[in-house]
């Protein structure tokens, strides 16, 4: 029998591709979206805002109308506030945490119960290169990916003993709508107008280019089908290689990017 497999931000992106795959391969699929009723897919939609208590909270007892049994939660669901750090307000980095992280933990901890009364599970979530290492004008989405990769490697320890799989993808750039869809910090300081521009043409180029989404849609599936998946699974090419130069050699990391930046300077 085909597991069941819960997917958080499902009407776009990372979480619409693998609902869509997964329902494919035959896994019964429940998505999650804000207004499922805007978007017609072939799987199950239902409506959940994890920036919302009142949401998470009543989502459970809705979930459990339309399933018996959750093998699966991959936890999509994110947005990224794109900004420099003294420019973006601390109310935009609460509104990013609140979702991000806040948001992706109390939907977790609202399932939790479910997964260690079965004996059995996997929790995946979908967090980013940034969680792993972080750039310019992404202070708190990088931060928001830096606390959930914390919070997952704790749980998976406590989760151990209960057969509840623990896992992060951490993607790099690939192509998406997370610029398209991403806010911008309303704050802009003069000084920093010249910076700012070059850093958002980088980022521009960057997923302007970026290779599609395949490698992280069969990283996914992969971890669904392992019996006991390792923790860390970042996916791009040379992520490898970066992460390993910023461990030991941060200096040359560090230049390599700057001089990436400043190929976009006027």
């Amino acid at each position: 029998m085909k597991q069941t497999i819960l997917i958080t931000g499902a009407s776009s992106g990372f979480g619409l591709i693998i609902a869509n795959r997964l329902h494919e391969n035959g896994y019964n699929v429940i998505g999650t979206s804000r207004n499922p009723k805007q978007i017609k897919v072939p799987f199950t939609m239902l409506p959940l805002d994890i920036a919302d208590d009142n949401s998470i909270k009543g989502f459970r007892n809705e979930l459990f109308k339309h399933i018996s049994k959750l093998d699966v939660l991959i936890n999509n669901a994110g947005f990224y506030l794109s900004g420099l750090a003294e420019e973006t307000s601390i109310e935009e980095g609460k509104r990013q945490f609140e979702t991000n992280f806040w948001g992706t933990v109390k939907l977790t901890k609202e399932l939790l119960p479910d997964f260690r009364k079965q004996r059995s599970g996997k929790i995946i979530t979908v967090g980013s290169i940034m969680g792993l290492l972080n750039f310019p004008s992404a202070s708190y989405y990088g931060a928001s990916k830096h606390a959930l990769e914390g919070f997952f490697k704790s749980l998976r320890f406590e989760l151990n003993e209960f057969n509840v799989k623990v896992a992060m993808v951490e993607p790099m750039g690939f192509k998406t709508n997370i610029i398209n869809n991403a806010l911008k910090a309303e704050i802009k300081i003069d000084d920093y107008n010249q910076y700012r521009s070059k850093i958002e043409r980088f980022a521009n180029d960057l997923f302007g280019n970026a290779p599609e989404p395949t490698p992280v849609i069969d990283t996914l599936v992969k971890l669904i089908e392992t019996k006991d998946p390792k923790f860390s699974h970042p996916v791009g090419k040379g992520a490898p290689l970066i992460l390993a130069i910023q461990h030991f050699a941060y200096k040359v990391f560090e230049n390599s990017l700057i001089k990436n930046f400043n190929r976009f300077k006027d």
